[in-house]
């Protein structure tokens, strides 16, 4: 029987889109940052639920990319927010970050499209 071949995913590898990939490398950062600051406090809903977030930020490929990205936004819920537990000096910079990362994603969904 024939080996299982890894199936890509389609579109361009996340290495070929530069602007992307430091994008999600710098919410990878403020990630680490906001992070930390949930495990110095001790808050341990914050910690479990950003746990994973930096090291898919800086691994993941475009589409799960996407997903992460989206997934570390809801933290920022209207009714439930993690800028209501943390410091602004983590939150919002990461806020930031996720906004231009998912910006740039739907940039390059748009021109794949064409």
């Amino acid at each position: 029987m024939p080996e299982p071949t890894a199936r890509r995913a389609p579109g361009p590898a996340r290495h070929e889109l530069p602007v992307v990939d430091d994008l999600a490398l710098t919410a990878a950062r403020h990630a680490d940052r906001l992070l930390a600051e949930a495990r110095e406090r001790g808050d341990a809903r914050w910690v479990a639920f950003f746990e994973a977030i930096p090291d898919h930020l800086r691994d993941d490929e475009l589409r799960a990319l996407r997903s992460t990205a989206t997934r570390a936004r809801a933290a920022y819920g209207p009714n439930d927010s993690v800028r209501d537990v943390l410091s602004a000096d983590v939150t919002e910079p990461f806020l930031l970050a996720l906004d231009r990362l998912l910006r740039e994603l739907a940039r390059e969904f748009n021109r794949s499209r064409r």
